[in-house]
């Protein structure tokens, strides 16, 4: 199988990681440039201004003390000297009045002169001859009083202090961020490893779970974050599925020992009969009649686990129809009568009004049948079976109470297992054909509880024992 790098959880991280780190650097980096780019920019500009401001105030100072505009000019630029900047004075013809010219390779060029305003400095950015170094220009006219003679005033200054502070910052940007990133990528690495760590032992330690070990846990490093939240969930995944295969376990040893029985009865009496060379009739017939009683049973038990693993997989559909179920409950309780009058246990129905429901007829007849039985079965002779229905607030309640010895206390949570019965501590007098396996309470507490109701032991002592179930109404139509 072809493995790709970013397969890898811990890569993908990383990845992500410096990816994501790279873009805040690009967008720091451009924001810190544009601002201080800026910054150093109107710095210069903001000088400029101030030159054409005290060179248009010492014009003014001049004109009063008498001079001319030429020599008005010449003192202001003299006073003014600076050897990085660049002054011009023009008259408003464009005419060069005085300048002060320390960069040889820049001439002062004015621009057209209908483009330079008065109010304000036009500031723009020229190059010298050669084209390599810049410089920053600011022209304006005013207006000198008292005859407001209009002189033009112009001022540069090279860019290249500018310029090289802005390309110190790109070499720093440069440098530093591929550093960072890999700093941060090698940082991330590791802690997607260290943060990974416990994951990689969760997998190691899962590879070689199966069903002979499912008692062992995963390590839980750190229980309340996220990863330590997954292996105790892991956990208790474990320990749901080592309780459902110990309960097929279970299923199977109760069912292969359940089935075991009828079948050794079929076999040995088949080949006690097959021994004999002569036998009459009614012997034969004996033996075919047992027979056909332990099939009989075979075929309760198989179809009973068939209906409770349809019934665990979800597979098995209700098929509802409207019908009363105060009906149901007499019917049941006269063909209840026939296994109960070979024990001489009387049954007693106790009905209740009209009672309409939309259920699986087939399905609720088979839950009270299951329950009359199970009560005859545990009712010593010549005693009574009650069976009522009744309605309280939103369900039907359906109740069979026998007068038998009652269930044992340390039995009564275990009742409604499957192949659960409890012989020895409670006395019963069993069918000759040892029908009973052990799964009619099971089937009938699915029963109810597909039906959106339940099954419950209400009472159970050495007067008898009462069931309950109830199906809700809301189910009704």
């Amino acid at each position: 199988m072809k493995i790709r790098i970013l397969d890898s959880v811990r890569i993908r991280l990383t990845v992500w990681y410096v990816s994501m780190l790279a873009l805040v650097l690009i967008a720091f980096s451009v924001v810190i440039y544009t601002l201080l780019s800026r910054s150093l920019y109107e710095r210069v500009d903001e000088g400029l201004r101030s030159v054409i401001g005290v060179a248009t105030v010492s014009i003014m100072h001049d004109t009063e003390e008498g001079q001319t505009s030429e020599g008005a000019s010449r003192s202001t630029v003299a006073e003014l000297y600076n050897p990085q900047q660049t002054l011009a004075l023009f008259d408003e013809s464009g005419r060069l009045l005085a300048k002060n010219d320390p960069d040889d390779e820049f001439q002062p060029a004015l621009p057209s002169l209908s483009s330079i305003p008065e109010e304000q400095a036009l500031l723009y950015t020229e190059s010298e001859k050669d084209g390599d170094d810049h410089h920053r220009v600011a022209v304006q006219q005013v207006s000198i009083p008292p005859a407001n003679t209009p002189y033009i005033i112009f001022v540069s200054q090279p860019l290249e202090y500018v310029e090289e502070e802005l390309e110190s910052l790109r070499s720093i940007l440069y440098y530093v961020g591929p550093v960072a990133l890999a700093m941060a990528g090698l940082g991330g690495w590791f802690l997607a490893r260290k943060s990974l760590a416990p994951v990689v032992e969760m997998s190691e330690r899962a590879r070689w779970m199966g069903a002979a070990n499912l008692d062992q846990k995963l390590p839980v490093a750190n229980p309340r974050d996220e990863l330590g939240q997954l292996a105790v969930t892991f956990n208790e995944l474990l320990g749901r599925l080592k309780a459902a295969f110990s309960q097929q376990r279970k299923f199977m040893a109760d069912a292969s020992h359940e089935l075991r029985t009828p079948l050794s009865v079929i076999h040995t009496t088949a080949g006690v009969t097959l021994d004999r060379p002569q036998r009459d009739e009614a012997e034969y017939r004996e033996a075919i009649k047992m027979i056909e009683e332990q099939s009989q049973r075979l075929i309760r038990i198989v179809e009973d686990m068939f209906l409770l693993a349809r019934a665990d997989s979800g597979h098995y559909p209700l098929h509802k129809s409207k019908f009363y179920l105060d009906e149901l409950v007499e019917e049941t309780g006269r063909a209840a009568s026939m296994l109960a009058s070979s024990k001489e246990v009387a049954i007693e129905v106790v009905n209740s009004s009209e009672s309409p429901v939309y259920s699986d007829e087939d399905l609720l007849r088979r839950m009270i049948l299951n329950l009359l039985a199970n009560a005859i079965k545990y009712t010593p002779r010549q005693g009574s079976v009650r069976l009522s229905l009744t309605r309280r607030q939103q369900d039907y309640m359906i109740e069979v109470s026998d007068t038998g010895t009652g269930i044992p206390a340390e039995a009564q949570s275990q009742i409604f297992g499957r192949f659960y019965r409890v012989d020895k501590a409670r006395s019963r007098a069993e069918s000759a054909d040892g029908s009973g396996a052990g799964l009619g309470l099971a089937i009938a507490l699915w029963i109810a509880e597909a039906h959106g109701g339940s099954l419950r032991l209400t009472r159970s002592d050495s007067g008898g024992s009462t069931f309950v179930a109830s199906i809700p109404i809301a189910d009704s139509k």
